[in-house]
């Protein structure tokens, strides 16, 4: 498949994955993982989704600074122009103004995906279709769109978004709501009116850059006023400057939730964000005692479990129901599977503790 010159792919890659510990960590997140054993990491596989999407020259990595050297062994074909170096996390407007401003600069006419690196999507042809849908869309230089996910259960870790249900494959967003508290998430998923927000974003440059000065203009004046360093020896000093004074906000609150050309192409394409243990649970084959095992391990009355191990070491797992248990490098975690969203609080706990080898 000949791909559009035109359209461009942002593979934003700089998270830390806290709440898929100790699997993930600071030095070397999920994303560079072979989470889903395929013999590919988790990088590699997003990049490969958008294949007849975009040329190859036309993929930009935009990632922590720390993580260069493992985008350059993970992606070898890439130059050095498309890793984007990020001096600090600030949450992903900063992320995705970088790169719109950078590929305006090389192409005014660029039509660009936005997508985070570490999500599994199952059905990959049909993702391209929307993927190539969403384009068509947005090539009218005026139109933000999302991609949304069909809810399968009332999940208080995503954010939803209410839709117009006028359009066939497209439709006008009303608004998006963050994470909800389960009594909310009930109503939302019963009412109908609601998708998944999956975090992945079609536009043009033009039409991101207009939002950008419209609704973050400290940002867009930031990333604006030296476009002429882009693609040069001076790009990196003054990203560092840029990300010194830039705010800390996330593109759905700092854009997505204020714009009112906002889009959404429904897309059932076998998505998860593999945001937690919880998640790929979900995705994993299970055995007769669903239990997603990996590793060399041995289970006696060991039921709705997932227990990752290094296959160096035998493990042996007695009368667990609905754990995680989870070993990598120096770090060991037991923790009950219903409970998975206090990892975060692990990390965190770990960090003031100043044990930094653990995290």
């Amino acid at each position: 498949m000949e791909s559009n010159k035109n359209n461009y792919v942002v593979i934003m890659a700089g998270g830390i994955g806290s709440r898929f510990w100790p699997f993930s960590r600071s030095n070397y997140p999920k994303q560079f993982h072979d989470v889903m054993d395929t013999g590919s990491f988790l990088l590699q596989l997003t990049i490969e989704r958008f294949e007849g999407i975009c040329p190859k020259e036309n993929i930009y990595i935009v990632t922590n600074q720390i993580y260069k050297e493992i985008v350059e062994e993970q992606l070898p074909f890439l130059g050095e122009e498309q890793i984007l170096l990020e001096p600090a996390g600030k949450n992903t407007a900063p992320c995705v103004a970088y790169a719109a401003y950078k590929i305006n600069q090389l192409n005014p006419d660029a039509n660009i995906v936005v997508s985070p690196a570490d999500h599994i999507i199952l059905k990959e042809s049909l993702f391209r279709k929307k993927i190539e849908t969403a384009l068509t869309y947005a090539e009218d230089g005026n139109s933000l769109v999302t991609l949304g996910i069909t809810p399968s259960r009332p999940d208080t870790g995503y954010g939803y978004i209410q839709f117009e249900k006028e359009g066939d494959e497209v439709h006008q967003v009303i608004q998006f709501t963050e994470k909800p508290d389960l009594a909310t998430a009930e109503k939302l998923v019963e009412s109908g009116d609601y998708v998944w927000n999956a975090g992945i974003f079609v536009w043009s440059a033009k039409a991101i850059m207009k939002a950008f000065e419209t609704h973050l203009p400290e940002m867009h004046v930031l990333f604006s006023k030296e476009t002429k360093k882009y693609f040069t020896d001076l790009e990196q000093e003054m990203v560092e400057r840029i990300y010194n004074t830039c705010e800390s906000i996330s593109i759905d609150y700092g854009i997505m939730e204020k714009a009112k050309n906002v889009f959404m192409v429904p897309s059932n394409i076998g998505w998860s964000d593999l945001g937690t243990w919880k998640s790929l649970y979900e995705v994993k084959a299970k055995d007769c005692d669903d239990n997603v095992i990996d590793g060399n391990i041995v289970t006696y009355d060991v039921k709705d479990s997932i227990i990752k191990t290094p296959k160096e070491r035998l493990v042996v797992v007695q009368g667990l129901r609905s754990y995680i248990v989870a070993e990598y490098d120096n770090v060991l975690m037991i923790c009950s599977k219903n409970e998975e969203q206090k990892v975060k609080k692990f990390v965190e706990d770990i960090k003031k503790q100043g044990k930094t080898e653990f995290y």
